[in-house]
C-alpha cells in the first residue's frame, strides 16, 4: 500500500487529522492496535474549548455538538464555606462546551465511515521504518494475520502514550520533561443529573474534589486519593459521603444528589513533554508527546490544536511544494504545548491537598485573589476557555 499519510491512532486525534487532510485533497490511511468499540467506550476528556468548538463546526462536526452539547459560561472556585463563579465570557468573551471525548469520537467515526477512510484497527506489531529518508514506512499485522507494509510520504503519530510512534525517535535525539504527581483522582460516572449548572472545583482541607457532567443525565465526579488507591476500598456510600463533605453539601442550602455510580476507577495524575514533535517524516501530536493533568481540560484541546496546525503544515508540504510549516510544526505547537501544561500545573498545584500546612495557607491565598481580582480571574479565563488557534502563547 501507498498513501500521502499514514497515521498511527484512530482516538480523535488521528480521526481529526485524516479529516482536515481529507479537506484538502490529502489521503490517509489510520493503522489503531485496539478495536473500533474499545476505542468509542474510552471516557476522557468532557470539555471542549471555544476554538476547539469553532474548529469542530467549521469542518462539518458540529451537528450533534449543537444538539447534546451544553455550553458553560464559566466555573466556580470553592473553598469550605465560600463558593465563586467565574464568568469566562464576560472576563475574555469566550466559553466553553461540555461535550465527552466519546461524543467527539463518534461524530469523528461517523464521519471518516461516510468517507470510506481506510482504518486498520487491531493492528498488532506495528513498526515504523526509514523516518529520516522521504520515503518512511509502517509495517504491521492486521487482524486477519496478515502483514502489511504501508508506504508514505509521512507519518503522524497520534498513537498516544503507549503506541510505537513516541518510541521510535531516538534517545540521542528526544528530551523528556516529566512529573509525577503525589496524588490521583478517583473518577466516577453516576446516572444522576448534575448538581450544579456548571463544574465545581473545589479545594478542601481533606483533599480536593470536582463535579463535572457528560449529559443532563449524566454525572461525573471526582476525588483527590493517595496514588496506591484500591477502588475496591470505596464503595458508593463512600465516595458519596466523601463527596458530600468536599463539595459543600448544605452550604447556602445546596445539596449534592447522590445516585448509582456506573463506572468507578482511580487516575494517575502526571505531566510529560516529550520534544522535539518531529523526527524526520515522522510527525507527533496529541498525548503521544504530551500528558497533561486533567485539572485544567487541556488534553484533548491540546491534541485538537496540535492537529489543526499539522494538517495545515502537511498540505502545505504535500500539495504545495512549501515545508517550511512543518519545519516550523515541532517549535510552533511546542509553545502551546508548554503553556497549557504550566497552566494544568497551576490549576493541579493550587487546589490540590499535599500535606504541608504552609502550602495549604498558600492556596487559599491564591483562590482568595483570584475571586477577588478581575486580573487574576481573567488570566485563569484566558487559558481555561483557551486562545484562539491562530494565536500562538
Amino acid at each position: 500500500m501507498r498513501v500521502p499519510v499514514a497515521i498511527i491512532g484512530a482516538g480523535p486525534a488521528g480521526m481529526l487529522l485524516s479529516h482536515l487532510l481529507a479537506a484538502d485533497g490529502v489521503d490517509s490511511i489510520i493503522v489503531e492496535s485496539r478495536s473500533q468499540d474499545h476505542v468509542l467506550a474510552r471516557i476522557r476528556a468532557g470539555i471542549l474549548e471555544h476554538s476547539s468548538v469553532a474548529l469542530l463546526r467549521s469542518v462539518g462536526l458540529g451537528q450533534r455538538l449543537g444538539q447534546v452539547g451544553v455550553e458553560h459560561r464559566g466555573i466556580y472556585l470553592q473553598s469550605p464555606g465560600q463558593r465563586h463563579h467565574l464568568d469566562f465570557v464576560d472576563l475574555v468573551g469566550r466559553s466553553v462546551w461540555v461535550y465527552g471525548q466519546t461524543e467527539v469520537q463518534k461524530d469523528l467515526v461517523a464521519a471518516r465511515s461516510a468517507a470510506e477512510q481506510p482504518v486498520f484497527y487491531e493492528a498488532s506489531d506495528v513498526r515504523l521504518h526509514d523516518l529520516t529518508t522521504d520515503q518512511p514506512l509502517v509495517t504491521f499485522v492486521d487482524s486477519g494475520g496478515v502483514a502489511q507494509r504501508l508506504e508514505a510520504d509521512v507519518i503522524a503519530g497520534c498513537d498516544g502514550s503507549f503506541g510505537p510512534s513516541r518510541s521510535a525517535i531516538p534517545d540521542t535525539v528526544k528530551q523528556v520533561w516529566q512529573r509525577v504527581y503525589p496524588y490521583s483522582w478517583l473518577g466516577v460516572l453516576a446516572a444522576v443529573a448534575p448538581s450544579t449548572d456548571e463544574l465545581i472545583y473545589a479545594w478542601h482541607p481533606d483533599g480536593f474534589a470536582m463535579h463535572s457532567m457528560r449529559s443532563p443525565q449524566v454525572s461525573r465526579l471526582y476525588l483527590q486519593v493517595p496514588n496506591d488507591t484500591d477502588v475496591a476500598q470505596w464503595p458508593a456510600a463512600r465516595i458519596w459521603d466523601t463527596l458530600a463533605a468536599r463539595l459543600g453539601h448544605g452550604q447556602d442550602g445546596w445539596e449534592l444528589q447522590a445516585g448509582p455510580i456506573t463506572e468507578a476507577g482511580v487516575l494517575p495524575m502526571r505531566s510529560y513533554v516529550q520534544t522535539p514533535m518531529r523526527y524526520g517524516r515522522l510527525f507527533l501530536a496529541g498525548d503521544a508527546a504530551h500528558i497533561v493533568p486533567p485539572t485544567g481540560a487541556k488534553g484533548l484541546n491540546l491534541a485538537i490544536a496540535d492537529v489543526a496546525l499539522l494538517a495545515s503544515a502537511l498540505v502545505s508540504m504535500l500539495t504545495k511544494n512549501d515545508a517550511d510549516p512543518a519545519a516550523a510544526y515541532s517549535h510552533a505547537a511546542l509553545r502551546r504545548v508548554w503553556r497549557c501544561t504550566h497552566f494544568s500545573w497551576w490549576m493541579t498545584s493550587m487546589l490540590h491537598i499535599s500535606g504541608d500546612p504552609f502550602e495549604a495557607q498558600l492556596q487559599q491565598a491564591q483562590l482568595q485573589w483570584l475571586c477577588s481580582s478581575r486580573a487574576a480571574a481573567t488570566g485563569l479565563a484566558e487559558n481555561y476557555a483557551g486562545l484562539p488557534l491562530d494565536v500562538c502563547p
